[in-house]
C-alpha cells in the first residue's frame, strides 16, 4: 500500500498520475520498520556521508559533499523517480518556505515543510511512516521572511525540530510522538528558530532568528535526553563583555541589536569549536542610532562547543547598513597554503565575497584587506570596511542607472545613504541557500544573486525599541531584472573557476559528488545535474514544484540515491507543492511535462489528508479556475481582520507594516489600488512580485485586498 505503481513509460505529455503515499500518522505495523539513532560520536557525524545523511550539512563540517560515485557523469542521463510521496498538504499555504534538506538513516527519510510539520517516510516504499503537525499559531509566530522549514536532526532515538514559534521540540524516532518540547524563546518579542537544529555530543544547538525585528541575537545548547538548558552565547554583547564597546553605551539599543543566526552551525571535534555566521544588526538600515562596529553582527564566531564560551570572530562588515547578513552556512575544510595543510574556514557572504579564514585562530588564510569606502555622518558609517583579495561572485556595482535614478559612487558596494534614495549592488548576493563543498578540488560551489536595491534613511530620532519591523529606512523598489548566478569558487585562491547565469534567481542550495557532478534545484521545479568541472547540465528531471531545498545523496542496500522536497517558496515565488522526490539508476517514473510547476497551476493548501489519487499535472482543482480569474466573489462578506492575518504572515517582510515598503523592496500601497486590482497583482503577479497564482482560496484573496485598501488608505 502507498507505493505509486505507475506504467514502465509514460508519454511525456500525459497527465502523471501519482499515489498520496502513506498510512495514518502511528499506523501500527509501520513502527517497527524505524531503528531508532544512536547517540552519534563526533567520528561518525564527522565522516562523509554514505549510507544515509545523518546531519544537516551530510557531516559536521557543512561541505554537503557525497563520496558515493555509482550515479556519475556518464550515467545520469538514466536517473528517474522511483517514487513521488505527497506530504499530506502540508507547505502548500503561499507564506510556506519549503527548504528542508532530508535527513536519511535505516532506510527512513525524516522531513520538515514550511509548516515545520515532520514526516518520516520509508525509502523502499515510499510510505509515510509517521507525521507529526506542529500546528503553529500565525498570530503567534512572526518570522520575517516567510514561514521556513529548513531541516530536522537526529540522535539517541530522537527527531528534533526547531520551530517558527520558537520552540524547540523533540520527537521519539520510531512514533513521532513528543517527547518533549519547550519553549525556547518568546515568539511574540519576534523570535523564531528558522534553521535545522545541530546534534552534537549528547547536546541539540540552534540559533535564533529575528534580526529584523528588533531581537537580540543568541545561540543556545539543551541536553538532547531532557530539553534542559546548558549555555546561551549572546551574539550582541552586553555590559561588561567582550565586544560591547562597539555599541552606543547611552543607549538601549544593544537590546535589540539583531546578529540573528540564520542556519546550522558547524563542528570541528579536534579543536572543541562550533562556528557560524550572523545576521544584520538593528535597526536594520539604520544606522544613526548605533554609532560603532556593532559586534558580533555580520561576523564569523568561534565559540566552545562544550561550555558556549567566546574564542574568535571576524566581522565581514562594519557597521552594516545594507542588510548585508551572513545567512550561508559556513564551511569547514583542510586545503594546502604555502606549501603546509591549513585549517580552514568559508563563509560566502550578501556582499558578494567568501570570507576564508584559518578557523584555528580566525586569522585570513588569504589577504583580507581594510580599505576606505565613502562617508555618510548621518550614519555613523565605517571608516573601512573588509575587502577580501580574489574574485566577487556577483557584480559590486551598478553598470547602467535604472529609469527614475541617478547614481552616486557608481552605485558600488558600501555606498552609504541618508535623506535622498541612493541604489547600490549587490543586493543579497549569497542568501541562505547552503553551498557545497568539494574536497578532491577544494571548490565551492554556491547559489547567488545579482540585484540592485537602494533606500533611503537614516532617522537620528528612530525608536529605540522593537516594531513589527526594525527597519529605521524606506526601501526604494527599483524596476530591473533579478537574475540567477551558481558560481564555483576556489578555496586555495579566492578566484573563480567557472560561473554560470541563470534567467529567474538561484534558491535551492546545492550538493556535490564524487561521481563528478553537482545537484541543484531550480524555482521551475527542475532538479539538474551539472558537470562538476565546467557546469555542463548533464541531466534534468521536471517535478511538480519549486525545487528550492538542496537534495541529499545517499546508498541504501548497495544502491545510491538522490532524493529532495520539491515544495517551492514563498521568496522565490515558485509553487508550493508536498511532494518528496526519490530517484535512482533503475527509477521509472519519467520526467513531468515542463511547466508542470507553474506557479500560474498553484493549488490551495487541503483542509485534510488525500486519500485519493492526486493528480500532480494539468489537473484543475476546485477554486482554480476563479482564483486566476482574479475576481470571484464569495457569497459572505470580507474579513479584514483575516486579511490582515495573511498579510502580516505572507506581505509585510516586502510592503512592511504600514504598507510604504520593508526590508525586500516591496511596491508601496497607495490609494489608487482597487478591491480586483489587488487580486488580479495576487494571483498572477507583476514586475518582481512574483505570482501566487490559486494558493489562496478565493476567500483569502478578498479578506486580503479588504485588509490592503484599508491600510493603503490610511
Amino acid at each position: 500500500m502507498g507505493r505509486c505503481m505507475p506504467a514502465a513509460r509514460i508519454a511525456a505529455t500525459a497527465l502523471l498520475a501519482l499515489c498520496a503515499a502513506g498510512h495514518p500518522a502511528g499506523y501500527a505495523s509501520d513502527r517497527g520498520r524505524i531503528r531508532p539513532a544512536p547517540a552519534f560520536t563526533a567520528a561518525e557525524l564527522g565522516a562523509l556521508p554514505r549510507d544515509g545523511w545523518i546531519t544537516n550539512g551530510g557531516n559536521l563540517y557543512n561541505q554537503r559533499y557525497s563520496p558515493l560515485a555509482q550515479i556519475d557523469r556518464e550515467n545520469v542521463k538514466d536517473l528517474k523517480a522511483v517514487w513521488r510521496t505527497s506530504l499530506r498538504g502540508s507547505g502548500m499555504s503561499p507564506r510556506s518556505g519549503n527548504q528542508a534538506q532530508p535527513i536519511v538513516y535505516d532506510g527512513v527519510i525524516y522531513i520538515m515543510t514550511g509548516e515545520n510539520d515532520a514526516f518520516a517516510v520509508d525509502v523502499e516504499t515510499g510510505e509515510i511512516l509517521w507525521e507529526y503537525r506542529a500546528n503553529i499559531d500565525p498570530e503567534v509566530a512572526r518570522p520575517c521572511c516567510s514561514w521556513v522549514g529548513r531541516g530536522l536532526a537526529i540522535g539517541d532515538g530522537k527527531v528534533f525540530a526547531g520551530q517558527l514559534d520558537a520552540k524547540l521540540v523533540a520527537l521519539d524516532q520510531r512514533t513521532g510522538k513528543v517527547v518533549w518540547s519547550i519553549q525556547a524563546e518568546d515568539p511574540k518579542a519576534g523570535y523564531a528558530i528558522a534553521s535545522a537544529p545541530l546534534y552534537y555530543d549528547g547536546l541539540l544547538i540552534t540559533g535564533f532568528a529575528g534580526s529584523d525585528l528588533g531581537t537580540r541575537g543568541r545561540v543556545k545548547a539543551y541536553d538532547a535526553k531532557t530539553g534542559r538548558l546548558r549555555w546561551t552565547f549572546y551574539t550582541v554583547p552586553g555590559p561588561g563583555e567582550f565586544g560591547h564597546e562597539t555599541w552606543p553605551q547611552d543607549s538601549d539599543v544593544w537590546k535589540y541589536g539583531g546578529a540573528a543566526v540564520w542556519q546550522t552551525p558547524a563542528v570541528d571535534p579536534e579543536l572543541g569549536l562550533i562556528y557560524f555566521s550572523t545576521a544584520n544588526p538593528g535597526p536594520v538600515l539604520n544606522g544613526a542610532v548605533r554609532p560603532g562596529d556593532n559586534l558580533f553582527s555580520v561576523s564569523i564566531v568561534a565559540i566552545e562547543a562544550k561550555t558556549g564560551k567566546y574564542r574568535w570572530h571576524f566581522q565581514q562588515v562594519h557597521h552594516d547598513i545594507w542588510d548585508y547578513d551572513s545567512a550561508n552556512p559556513v564551511i569547514l575544510f583542510d586545503a594546502p597554503y604555502d606549501g603546509r595543510m591549513r585549517k580552514g574556514i568559508a563563509q560566502a557572504g550578501k556582499t558578494g565575497w567568501v570570507y576564508i579564514l584559518d578557523r584555528v585562530t580566525g586569522e585570513p588564510l588569504i589577504g583580507i584587506e581594510e580599505r576606505p569606502v565613502p562617508q555618510e555622518p548621518r550614519q555613523a558609517t565605517a571608516p573601512t570596511q573588509p575587502f577580501p583579495i580574489g574574485d566577487a561572485i556577483v557584480p559590486q556595482e551598478i553598470d547602467i542607472p535604472p529609469e527614475g535614478f541617478e547614481l552616486v559612487n557608481q552605485g558600488r558596494i558600501f555606498t552609504p545613504f541618508a535623506d535622498e534614495p541612493v541604489i547600490w549592488k549587490p543586493l543579497a548576493a549569497v542568501n541562505w541557500p547552503p553551498s557545497s563543498y568539494d574536497p578532491e578540488t577544494n571548490h565551492m560551489f554556491i547559489c547567488a544573486t545579482d540585484a540592485m536595491w537602494g533606500a533611503a534613511g537614516g532617522d537620528p530620532d528612530y525608536p529605540i525599541e522593537p516594531g513589527a519591523l526594525y527597519s529605521g529606512s524606506v526601501v526604494h523598489r527599483i524596476a530591473a531584472p533579478r537574475r540567477g548566478i551558481f558560481a564555483v569558487v576556489d578555496l586555495k585562491t579566492n578566484r573563480l573557476v567557472w560561473r554560470q547565469q541563470w534567467v529567474d534567481t538561484c534558491y535551492s542550495g546545492s550538493v556535490v559528488t564524487a561521481g563528478g557532478l553537482v545537484f541543484v534545484g531550480r524555482n521551475d521545479g527542475r532538479l539538474t545535474a551539472l558537470d562538476k568541472s565546467n557546469g555542463r547540465k548533464l541531466w534534468e528531471f521536471q517535478t511538480d514544484g519549486g525545487v528550492n531545498a538542496p537534495a541529499s545523496v545517499f546508498e541504501h542496500k548497495g544502491k545510491q540515491y538522490v532524493t529532495v522536497l520539491a515544495g517551492g517558496t514563498a521568496l522565490a515565488g515558485s509553487k508550493r507543492s508536498d511532494g518528496l522526490w526519490l530517484f535512482s539508476l533503475d527509477g521509472r517514473i519519467e520526467s513531468l511535462p515542463r511547466g508542470s510547476a507553474d506557479p500560474a497551476g498553484q493549488q490551495p493548501p487541503r483542509e485534510s489528508p488525500p486519500t485519493e489519487r492526486d493528480t500532480v499535472a494539468g489537473a484543475q482543482k476546485p477554486g482554480a479556475a476563479a482564483a486566476a480569474g482574479g475576481a470571484a466573489t464569495p457569497a459572505r462578506a470580507p474579513d479584514p481582520a483575516r486579511g490582515k492575518e495573511i498579510y502580516t504572515t505572507t506581505c509585510i517582510v516586502c510592503h512592511g507594516e504600514t504598507g510604504k515598503g520593508g526590508t525586500h523592496g516591496g511596491a508601496p500601497l497607495t490609494p489608487s489600488l482597487t478591491h480586483d486590482s489587488v487580486i488580479a497583482v495576487v494571483t498572477r503577479g507583476r514586475n518582481d512580485m512574483p505570482a501566487f497564482g490559486s494558493a489562496f482560496s478565493p476567500e483569502d484573496l478578498q479578506d486580503l485586498a479588504a485588509y490592503v485598501l484599508e491600510l493603503a488608505r490610511k
